[in-house]
């Protein structure tokens, strides 16, 4: 898994958007509701907006059970490849 990819940074980048964080507070291991303060609708936004910055096209079934940024990047680096 490739920390600088662009798929991370545009994780990074969209999520910080949504949530009103700084990009650089946000890290692999981190979990959208425990530690960064998301809901479902936050994580929707955010996954809207990586289908956009990246030209990818997410399913919701995929979405089902997501917990942590890694989780999102290794969805997101195997819908690139």
């Amino acid at each position: 898994m490739n920390h600088d990819s662009v798929e991370f940074t545009t994780l990074k980048k969209v999520t910080a958007t949504i949530l009103g964080m700084d990009v650089n507070e946000i890290e692999p291991e981190m979990n959208f509701f425990t530690d960064l303060g998301a809901d479902s609708l936050d994580l929707y936004q955010i996954v809207m907006g990586i289908e956009d910055e990246l030209n990818i096209s997410i399913s919701a079934e995929s979405l089902e059970g997501l917990q942590t940024v890694q989780e999102a990047l290794k969805l997101i680096e195997s819908l690139t490849d």
